[in-house]
């Protein structure tokens, strides 16, 4: 499944260049472009994605798996999916970016409760400040953040970031694996 989904985000999310031309979030200029949406929201790769994520989460003991919206949401919901097909559900929950300032004002969407044992994911880690602030508004929601996974690492010191706040931090994908199946895809 990994080697699939690694094909798929070569087609559908992920460029290359040998001259730095992509402009990230911090600004900088990077020879890297990830965009998972194309590869998650696709019905393959919410398959893929959902399964990879499934197993890499299964052995934590966690209710509930989500990070910080929209990233994550896709890679969520896949999962919770994946969980109840191998028959051990986990569900799913949704990070704001903007707190809601109505009804019940909370970060956190879900079917969780405060004390939960949950794993924060996200799609792409860069420096790991989206799946950071994710980690600290699920921590600020009661949320016990066991785990901590990403799909695509960009190898730039986002894990090291992440693992500060959670020793437990993993990636299913990193650049070099996608920066090999490109070359040989002959991009």
């Amino acid at each position: 499944m990994k080697k699939e989904l690694i094909t798929l985000l070569c087609k559908k999310s992920f460029k290359y260049t040998e001259e730095p031309t992509f402009k990230l979030v911090s600004g900088r200029m990077s020879r890297f472009y990830v965009n998972c949406k194309p590869t998650t929201l696709s019905a393959r790769g919410m398959f893929l994605t959902g399964h990879l994520m499934f197993e890499a989460i299964r052995d934590c003991d966690a209710a509930a798996v989500g990070g910080l919206t929209f990233g994550a949401d896709p890679i969520a919901m896949a999962t919770a999916f994946a969980s109840e097909l191998n028959g051990q559900p986990v569900n799913a929950f949704s990070i704001r970016k903007t707190q809601k300032d109505h009804g019940i004002v909370k970060w956190v969407e879900g079917d969780i409760r405060p004390g939960e044992k949950v794993v924060v994911i996200d799609d792409v880690a860069t420096t790991g400040g989206s799946t950071v602030k994710a980690i600290e508004r699920a921590r600020s929601e009661g949320l016990e953040v066991v785990r901590a996974v990403i799909l695509v690492d960009r190898q730039e010191g986002g894990l090291d970031n992440i693992r500060a706040h959670v020793a437990d931090t993993v990636a299913i994908i990193t650049r070099d694996e996608l920066v090999d199946r490109w070359k040989k895809m002959g991009k």
